[in-house]
């Protein structure tokens, strides 16, 4: 007759809490890891965002100079046609004398 020994069921018992108490920390590690990833992606996200409203100022304000500078080139180009004209007249005038 063979004598099968049954375990102890205070050893089944912590064989049980260490397998549980082992998942525990698996689970409470990538929960972890989890919320340590989100965090920095959070952070990203907030600098993306500072970085876009930075790009967006830069942006307005180059424009702006484009406008202005659009303005006084149409103001040179207004003046310079005027001036041409104001020549061309002279020159006409200058060439009926002769």
């Amino acid at each position: 007759m063979t004598d099968k020994v049954e375990p102890d069921p205070i050893d089944k018992a912590l064989s049980r809490l260490s397998a549980s108490l082992s998942l525990l920390e698996t689970t409470v590690a990538r929960r972890i890891e989890n919320e340590l990833s989100l965090a920095d992606l959070e952070e990203e996200l907030a600098v993306m965002q500072d970085d876009r409203s930075r790009l967006a100022l830069e942006l307005d304000a180059e424009l702006s100079k484009a406008n202005s500078l659009e303005k006084a080139r149409d103001d040179v180009l207004r003046r310079l046609e005027l001036a041409s004209e104001g020549i061309k007249s002279v020159l006409g005038r200058a060439q009926a004398e002769e």
